[in-house]
């Protein structure tokens, strides 16, 4: 009996990093604004997701719906190395992982903290002759650091300075899940026809066409000028930026696609800032309820509003 393409790329996946503004919390709120079409045919003919992040969306439709081609991008080298070597290279990735869990478990809080300042210090070094532009062998090993980095890591964050080296300090984890095999192994068969670029959410323009579906999820604007989390990628995401977001949100619009946004809602800090309500005003903007987790002050770590905007 023929499988179906649902039935051959369906997969339990779920994000295979922590990720700051990571949407796993609104993913009901999402399926219940999906498009009329695609809740009714369980079917999405070209899904594009030029933001990919951690990936919960995207990992979500894989479940839920049978997705002809999808096509995610990222700005940030480092996520989309790890992306593309879960995709070609899962299982050396798996063994590398594992030796490294192995040799880092066995280890006492002191020699752990001295290990993982030395695999971070191996990390922003590779980094100055590492060849971005052609899959080779060393992405297996860099991918292998950037999850490592975030599983043992401060908060599971991932923030680079203006060099763009990674600079989260060690975290304090008993027993962190560093190779989670079954995951990644979900997350492999996820990506089955899924191409994977890098590269600015402009780039994504040239493969839309009236039958997609676009989700933007561009880094947070800022709640105030304390709690950025736009290092991610060591350029930062401007309200130039989100300016230049919701003119590409506009022509897509044009090309007859169908575009969910979300963003964090400037109004949970001041009432009067309608920055998003003026740049989307043609278009169907909901706020809806939701955590922030990620917060170096705990008192600051709760329910805010955010932002979804459709253009149908």
């Amino acid at each position: 009996m023929q499988m179906t393409l649902l039935e051959e790329v369906s997969s339990e996946a779920k994000p295979f990093l922590k990720w700051a503004g990571g949407k796993s919390q609104l993913l009901k709120e999402f399926n219940k604004r999906l498009p009329e079409k695609i809740l009714k045919s369980k079917k999405i003919d070209n899904y594009i997701e030029p933001f990919i992040g951690g990936g919960a969306m995207f990992f979500f439709l894989r479940k839920n719906y049978n997705i002809k081609k999808s096509t995610i991008f990222d700005i940030n080298s480092e996520l989309i190395i790890g992306y593309t070597v879960i995709q070609n290279d899962y299982k050396k990735l798996v063994n590398e992982l594992t030796d490294l869990e192995d040799n880092y478990l066995v280890k006492s809080e002191e020699e752990r903290k001295e290990y993982y300042y030395s695999i971070r210090t191996a990390y922003n070094e590779q980094m100055r002759d590492f060849d971005y532009d052609n899959y080779n062998d060393q992405w297996i090993e860099r991918a292998k650091y950037l999850i490592f980095l975030n599983k043992t890591g401060f908060n599971g964050l991932f923030r680079q300075n203006k060099k763009g080296e990674f600079n989260v300090p060690v975290g304090r984890y008993k027993n962190p899940k560093i190779c989670d095999e079954k995951n990644l192994v979900e997350v492999n068969k996820a990506l089955k026809h899924t191409s994977i670029i890098r590269g600015d959410f402009s780039n994504a323009a040239k493969y839309v066409d009236n039958e997609s579906f676009i989700y933007l999820d561009p880094p947070y604007r800022p709640l105030n000028k304390t709690s950025s989390f736009t290092s991610y990628a060591k350029d930062g995401f401007t309200d130039d930026d989100q300016r230049r977001l919701a003119q590409f949100f506009k022509e897509m619009d044009n090309k007859g696609a169908k575009l969910m946004l979300s963003n964090s809602d400037p109004k949970n800090n001041d009432p009067d800032d309608n920055f998003f309500d003026e740049l989307y005003q043609k278009y169907n903007i909901e706020r809806v309820p939701a955590k922030r987790f990620i917060n170096c002050d705990a008192s600051k770590r709760g329910a805010i509003n955010e932002i979804i905007v459709r253009n149908y």
